[in-house]
Order: C-alpha cells, then sequence, then structure tokens
C-alpha cells in the first residue's frame, strides 16, 4: 500500500475499545479544556463577528454556535466554534508546537449533533484527530518556530478535522484517502497574521474546512487519494524533503496525547511567552512596588514573531515578550482581561514597556522542551533583581498540574456564561464522557451554547 493508503488503513481500524485507558483520560481533560475555554472566548470580539457572520448567511439549523444561542450547518458551527477556542490562545499545546485541539473538537461538536453520537464515538474521533496532527507535526521536524512558513495549526489541523470527521462519518479507507485529499488543498495560514483576529480562523477553517472534505467524501467526491507522497502533494509542498514517513506511519506507537503529552496553559498568550511571565511573576513577589524598576533585560531564543514592544492593542500582546512580562511584573497575574485595550494603554504599562530591553540570543534553543528566558531588573535604588525560567507549570518533563488546578482554570473559563450549577454539570459529562449515550452529549453542547436541551 501507498504512504496515504497505509495510514488510512490504520486509521479506520482504530476503535475506542483498542485505546489505552490513558489516552482516553487524557482526551477527557483536553476535550474539557477545549470546551471551556471555547465558551469564554465566544465573548470576545472575533468570534462575535464570526458568529454573526455566519447568521447571516443563512444555512440549515442543525449545529449548535457555542456561546450564542443559535444553530447553524455544521461547516459553520465547526468554523466559529474553532475561532471562540483559539481566539484566547488559552488551549493546551502539543510538542512540537500546534494547536491540535480547536481545529478538532469544533468538529466533533458540529457532528455529534448531526450523527447522534455518543461520548465514546466522540473520543475516539478526537484521538485520531489529535494523533493524526501530532504524527505530522513530528515527521515534519520543524521544532522551533523559526523554521515555520506557516501557522501550524492551519496545515495540521484541517487534516485532523478531516479524520475526526471521518470517524464520525463512518468513512472507510478508500473515503478517508479522498477526505485528506481534498483536506490537503485547503491548508494554509499566513504567520503575519498572528496578533489579528485572523489568526483564530487559521484553527476556525481548519476545522470547517476538513470537516467539509469529509461530507464531500461521503458523497463520493473524488481527489488525489495519494496525497502524503504524490508529486507536488502534501508533504512535497509544506515540508520538503526532510519529512520522516516512518514517524507519521507509526501512528498510536505510542500515542502522541500520552508521550510526550500536552502542556495545558495557565495564561491566555503565545506558549513561549509563559516562560517570561512565569519569570515576572517570581520577581514580582521579590520587587514590591514596580514603579522601583529603572530597566530590564530579557534574554530569550530567537523568535521574532514574539518580538512586539510596543503591540497595537491587547490582541496584538498576546505574542509579546515584553507585554507579558511587563503584565507579570506589574499586576502579579496574567488572565484574559490582561490582554484587554484598556490594561495594554494603562498608564503603568505605557511606562514600564520602553524600559525592557529585549535580546533575542542564538544561544538559547528554539524548541520549547530546551528553552529557557531570563529576566534581570535594575531598580532606581541600585539592586539588581534575577530569575530563569526553564519552563512554566505543568511543562514537559515538570510535574503535571493537579486535576483541582486545572479545574481552576476550567471554572472560570466556563462561569464567564454558565452557572456554577452548570459549570459543575459540565465538568461531570466531560469527566464521564465515555459513559454518555447520545442524549447526554446533545444536552452538553446545548448547554455550553445556551439553547435548551
Amino acid at each position: 500500500m501507498s504512504v496515504t493508503q497505509q495510514l488510512c488503513h490504520t486509521l479506520s481500524q482504530t476503535r475506542f475499545e483498542g485505546l489505552p485507558a490513558a489516552v482516553v483520560t487524557v482526551a477527557k481533560r483536553i476535550m474539557l479544556d477545549g470546551l471551556a475555554v471555547a465558551v469564554a472566548g465566544s465573548l470576545e470580539e472575533g468570534p462575535r463577528i464570526a458568529a454573526a457572520h455566519v447568521k447571516s448567511l443563512g444555512g440549515t439549523p442543525v449545529s449548535s454556535v457555542l456561546g450564542a444561542g443559535f444553530k447553524t450547518s455544521p461547516v459553520s458551527a465547526a468554523s466559529v466554534n474553532g475561532v471562540a477556542m483559539h481566539v484566547l490562545d488559552y488551549e493546551p499545546m502539543w510538542s512540537p508546537p500546534t494547536h491540535a485541539t480547536s481545529p478538532t473538537l469544533p468538529t466533533i461538536l458540529a457532528l455529534a449533533e448531526t450523527e447522534r453520537a455518543d461520548g465514546r464515538a466522540l473520543i475516539t474521533a478526537f484521538v485520531k484527530g489529535c494523533e493524526i496532527q501530532g504524527r505530522i507535526r513530528l515527521a515534519s521536524h520543524q521544532h522551533s518556530p523559526a523554521q515555520l512558513k506557516y501557522h501550524p495549526p492551519g496545515v495540521v489541523g484541517v487534516m485532523g478535522s478531516a479524520v475526526a470527521a471521518g470517524h464520525l462519518l463512518g468513512l472507510d479507507q478508500h473515503q478517508l484517502g479522498h477526505a485528506l485529499g481534498t483536506a490537503a488543498s485547503r491548508a494554509g495560514g499566513i504567520m503575519a497574521n498572528v496578533g489579528s483576529m485572523t489568526k483564530a480562523t487559521h484553527c476556525g477553517w481548519a476545522a470547517a474546512a476538513g470537516l467539509d472534505a469529509a461530507l464531500l467524501a461521503r458523497r463520493g467526491f473524488s481527489a488525489n487519494a495519494e496525497i502524503f507522497e504524490a508529486p507536488n502533494g502534501y508533504v512535497e509542498v509544506f515540508f520538503g524533503e526532510g519529512f520522516d514517513t516512518a514517524k507519521l506511519l507509526a501512528f498510536g506507537q505510542p500515542y502522541r496525547l500520552v508521550d510526550p503529552g500536552f502542556a495545558i496553559k495557565l495564561f491566555p498568550s503565545q506558549y513561549a511567552t509563559h516562560f517570561a511571565i512565569s519569570a515576572g511573576l517570581e520577581l514580582h513577589r521579590q520587587l514590591g512596588d514596580p514603579a522601583a524598576i529603572r530597566a530590564v533585560r530579557l534574554t530569550t531564543p530567537v523568535m521574532p514573531y514574539v518580538d512586539r514592544p510596543a503591540p497595537r492593542n491587547g490582541l496584538d500582546g498576546k505574542f509579546s515578550f515584553q507585554y507579558t512580562l511587563a503584565a507579570a511584573l506589574l499586576d502579579g497575574t496574567v488572565t484574559i482581561n490582561t490582554f484587554s485595550d484598556a490594561r495594554r494603554f494603562g498608564s503603568d504599562m505605557r511606562a514600564l514597556l520602553p524600559k525592557i530591553d529585549l535580546v533575542q540570543s542564538d544561544a538559547i534553543p528554539g524548541q520549547l522542551e530546551k528553552m529557557w528566558v531570563e529576566v534581570e531588573l535594575h531598580l532606581h535604588d541600585g539592586r539588581p533583581l534575577h530569575a530563569r525560567c526553564n519552563g512554566p507549570r505543568g511543562f514537559w518533563g515538570l510535574p503535571p498540574l493537579e486535576r483541582e488546578e486545572h479545574l481552576t482554570k476550567v471554572r472560570a473559563c466556563l462561569q464567564t456564561r454558565l452557572s456554577q450549577a452548570d459549570t459543575e454539570r459540565c465538568i461531570r459529562v466531560l469527566e464521564t464522557l465515555e459513559t454518555q449515550d447520545a442524549a447526554a452529549v446533545q444536552d452538553l453542547i446545548h448547554l455550553a451554547a445556551r439553547l435548551p436541551a
């Protein structure tokens, strides 16, 4: 069989019963995180605009738009929900870096309503969709942000969405090959849009495009069904000669969901900034009055797109080493509200940002697992303060977050829209998802969308 055929054969043979218990546990935790982040994200301006846009376009009202209180077509719902899930930059991080949740979970939620899928089906689809993204990223050998020409979820997310949708739609090996062939022609995502509303659409459109590709394949729509190895195909166009096919085909050996696993974000910003935030929080505890700061030196790996000394707005600040460090030093916390325009242009923020000197050093590896950042504060009284972060809380190789620590984040996100009782209900359903029938899944989605069950 060809590479694509081998991959599709493995995918089509993967069933819930064959998933290791640890994989199921991790999948449920990430799905809970993703749903919570999307509920909070639906309040943001970008998702609200996207929701109003798809509502104006019409479409058969069958799939719920989270936090918006209406239904639309599955493809449109996946698009908006993907934007909401990614806009805060708060979903779990994967290694090599990508955002696997927001191109996958919205697809699953959209089809859960039309296909009457139960919890086991959702978990299996999610695992397949995430795993294929992890395998592609591993095979690409693009570990450092400096190597990226495209935003990873725009390239691999569309394939994950197609695979997840293929499971819920019951695509066979042949149909799945055509779905991936079609999905590959929808891949993309320009890095220049990082820091704008459009960045979140890389994930939303990946979800929508992969779902659409799978729906077309179910109807018999054709594509190049050997898209991974084809000349000018998916691998050649996006990854070039360094792509390791053996790593791609080692699907589930082990599952990337558990090895190396994922890192739950405790701050809603680009993941490398979590190193600067962690160092900044440590210094905040030693500092006392931030007005005592005369100068700041921040040393990081070479990551040009996170060098933003004067972010255009709060959203742009999510991708600024300087802004996220300043927020940590000033406030001693970094939350969703940190990235409001009001906080970005506060007088203390405007005073501190010009004092931060960013040095991007070639001596520090760009790969997340190997990088570190250092912060040196020089105070008006002459005292120096120093902190180094080798990895934020929950980082690979460090102790994982405890359940209750993670649930603090989940509850905060869900309660932006839901009552305490409904928040706990969502948590109970997701934590026992493998036992939930299709009706319970429908009820969960309606709850998150503020629709009657």
